[in-house]
């Protein structure tokens, strides 16, 4: 796969959940996790989130703690990490889990010099509305659109909610043919997502 077909893979899966959002984040949630970048707009406690900079695009060159990302249109923006950044990879993980070859989706503030310091980055992150085509111990066979798509089953982090319960470990109630809202990390290598939470009937 090309890097141009992985980003447009990517904002495909990504579909327009992120494009324009008020994205709240760990300053204004107390935490990082995939509901916060999903969450309705709403005010932030943080009053620097209003003037914040928002940059989509694929991790091209990591240098120390700066990200070079390229975004659709083939420009590069450099993502500056702090030790206050905030970063999500189907979990709160560190700068170090961040590779050449990611998506990434990153909240800062616009330094003088072009750059964006980060206080809140989302690798890899999609937010998808799915039919459940197969399910197996470890996967799970999607449709995303037209678009056939395999979810990996992560022990001990993949969740699911039925119809608005509480998020549970046990996918027992899975159905094929389910409609389902996946929130998740993309895997660059293969196209597939990494479930974090699957909610049906909410």
């Amino acid at each position: 796969m090309t890097a141009r077909n992985g980003v447009n893979r990517r904002r495909l899966l990504t579909s327009a959940a992120l494009g324009g959002a008020t994205i709240v984040g760990a300053s204004a949630l107390g935490g990082l996790d995939a509901d916060s970048a999903f969450a309705a707009p709403m005010p932030s406690l943080d009053p620097a989130v209003s003037q914040s900079s928002f940059v989509d695009g694929r991790v091209s060159r990591i240098k120390g703690s700066v990200l070079d990302v390229v975004e659709a249109d083939g420009t590069h923006r450099l993502i500056q990490l702090t030790n206050a950044t905030s970063v999500w990879k189907l979990e709160t993980v560190t700068a170090e889990a961040i590779e050449v070859g990611d998506g990434l989706y990153a909240r800062g503030v616009e330094m003088p010099d072009g750059s964006v310091a980060a206080d809140a980055v989302w690798v890899n992150i999609v937010n998808l509305y799915v039919t459940v085509r197969g399910i197996e111990r470890s996967r799970l066979h999607l449709s995303h659109d037209s678009h056939a798509l395999v979810g990996n089953i992560v022990e001990k982090r993949t969740t699911a909610s039925f119809r608005g319960g509480a998020l549970t470990s046990d996918l027992s109630q899975l159905r094929i043919g389910h409609h389902a809202q996946v929130l998740g990390a993309w895997r660059p290598a293969d196209d597939s997502v990494d479930i974090a939470r699957i909610s049906v009937g909410h």
